[in-house]
């Protein structure tokens, strides 16, 4: 945790040289000041000690400030081609742009990028990785950087790549509930702002007038979010689709290896600060049965069973803000076809959705790279 000297070499620097290779893997955290780079120090923090130096970049407004990782206060660097001197892997969690920036910075000086943006997605020469899923692909990387896939994506990928790897999966059709965090501050602040104007009033009963009560404070979202739900997220696309919808449709042939795989995704944004929720309608090559898949999903790791109606029990988002899991209820077989299923998932798109998954991406190819050096 000791920061290390300015030009210290990587592990792929010291390999095959005289030089005495890390212990650990050096870990750079880009972003580290913003919603997803919070989260990810503090799982860092909670997580097993794989990292030897963790350096916090972040922009030059940034630079100075002190944050803690496991325990230690480390000074905020501004982000440079020598900030990641030394670097073996690197985690992004900034908006596109700034990743288009300095991805390739840190691979050119020798580091494996980890990024959560959606920069580099699509691109055939990025694996994109979930590990439950397909951690195996974290080791094709040509051009050195591996991909998170987007958060929406991750609240039901999981769950849906146990069912895959038992029945096949052959057709998705999705409904996302999207949570005001996905838009970082501006889409909390702005949710918490319009619930300030909308609480203790009657309004919600006439038309427009939640529109008229919350005035200029839309801030992120395209319509009133306080006593509303918003049938959009992402831009404009062909057709009427929204990116976000599509990003849905092309995140899951990648990360499942099915890319004629048939997905419609309906996006929605709803007045849920943290955690998206996903109605989702499966079907397989094989038929499948309730307590087949109850059995499957209770021993699939990252995947929490909350299913029995009967006592009120399946997942919210309230409930399950702030946890790792995706969890998965309202599980039941299609009434019209034996090979369908319908279940309703919910996961903590700050977390799973974005910083989790960042860091167990890394993870893996810290174990890569140690086990390459001994």
């Amino acid at each position: 945790m000791i920061p290390a000297e300015a030009g210290r070499p990587s592990l792929a620097d010291t390999a095959g040289t005289g030089a005495r290779p890390a212990a650990k893997p050096h870990l750079a955290v880009v972003g580290a000041t913003g919603a997803v780079g919070r989260v990810l120090l503090g799982i860092l923090s909670e997580r097993a000690d794989v990292w030897g130096e963790i350096r916090l970049i972040a922009a030059p407004r940034s630079a100075g400030r002190k944050l803690t990782v496991r325990g230690a206060e480390v000074e905020v660097l501004a982000a440079s081609e020598g900030a990641f001197d030394g670097i073996d892997v690197a985690m992004f969690a900034v908006p596109d742009e700034v990743a288009a920036r300095w991805v390739p910075v840190a691979v050119a000086k020798g580091a494996v990028a980890v990024d959560n943006s959606g920069a580099f997605r699509a691109d055939p020469d990025v694996p994109l990785v979930v590990p439950e899923v397909n951690a195996c692909a974290a080791r094709i990387r040509p051009r050195g950087i591996v991909a998170n896939p987007a958060c929406t994506t991750l609240s039901m990928i999981v769950a849906l790549g146990a069912l895959h790897a038992e029945y096949g999966l052959s057709e998705l059709v999705v409904s996302s509930y999207q949570a005001a965090s996905e838009a970082g501050r501006a889409g909390t602040d702005t949710l918490r702002a319009q619930l300030s104007a909308v609480s203790g009033t009657e309004l919600g009963t006439a038309p427009g007038d939640v529109r008229r009560a919350v005035g200029d404070t839309l801030g992120p979202f395209p319509a009133p979010l306080a006593l509303n739900v918003v049938p959009w997220a992402g831009a404009p696309a062909a057709d009427g689709w929204s990116s976000a919808e599509l990003t849905i449709r092309e995140e899951s042939r990648k990360v499942l290896g099915l890319p004629e795989l048939p997905v419609t995704a309906t996006c929605v944004r709803v007045p849920v600060l943290t955690a998206h929720s996903m109605a989702v309608h499966a079907r397989f090559e094989n038929e499948v049965t309730v307590a087949g898949v109850h059995e499957l999903l209770a021993a699939a790791p990252g995947v929490v069973l909350f299913d029995d109606p009967a006592e009120d029990a399946y997942p919210t988002p309230s409930d399950v803000a702030g946890t790792d899991p995706t969890w998965v209820g309202r599980v039941r077989r299609s009434l019209d076809d034996p090979r369908a299923l319908e279940l309703f998932v919910c996961g903590d798109n700050l977390r799973k959705g974005a910083a989790l998954n960042l860091a167990q991406i890394g993870e893996l190819v810290a174990g890569e790279l140690r086990g390459a050096e001994e």
